[in-house]
């Protein structure tokens, strides 16, 4: 997000010259600024906040389909992560129940599924890679697409400031 924004800063510097503050509104404005300011202004509601659980998944929700992973704290604890057993297409799984597993160097450790519904897509490249869990926990490194069956769960999540104030205080 610094980087687009130091970005945009040389962008408009560049692109527009000093103007007096009265003849503001008096600039013409095209089409194509009026389109990139509204995206910018929308884009925080279109992205669903990422929800946690107290067993460090994550989820971010878009509609009914969330997209599933493992947190930064976690993947940490872990370690090398050499093996990734993802839930199949299709399967139908409850909130808190084990779906997967993943074991590194130091350990192993089950994913738990965060909401119930269906499984709709699994990351077949953490499968075949499972490193992407470490380089990449939060973009990469997802799990499993699921559809959710029950929207209500999701009321039970941790925001991020709440699960930050959760590790700080029930380390694992």
């Amino acid at each position: 997000m610094a980087k687009l924004i130091v970005q945009m800063a040389k962008y408009s510097t560049r692109t527009f010259s000093y103007t007096p503050k009265d003849s503001l509104l008096t600039l013409p404005v095209s089409n194509a600024c009026l389109r990139f300011s509204r995206s910018i202004a929308t884009t925080r509601y279109l992205k669903a906040d990422r929800l946690y659980t107290d067993n460090h998944e994550w989820i971010i929700i878009d509609g009914k389909v969330g997209t599933v992973g493992i947190s930064n704290y976690a993947q940490e604890a872990l370690g090398d992560i050499v093996y990734a057993q993802i839930p199949d297409i299709e399967s139908v799984i409850e909130k808190g129940v084990e779906c997967g597993a993943l074991e590194s160097v130091k350990a192993a450790s089950e994913v738990y599924s965060p909401v119930s519904g269906k499984i709709i897509e699994k990351n077949e490249e953490v499968e075949k890679t499972p490193s992407l869990i470490n380089s990449s926990c939060y973009e990469k490194g997802w799990l499993f697409k699921i559809e959710l069956s029950n929207l209500d769960e999701i009321k039970k999540l941790m925001d991020e400031n709440k699960y930050k104030l959760y590790i700080e205080s029930n380390p694992k």
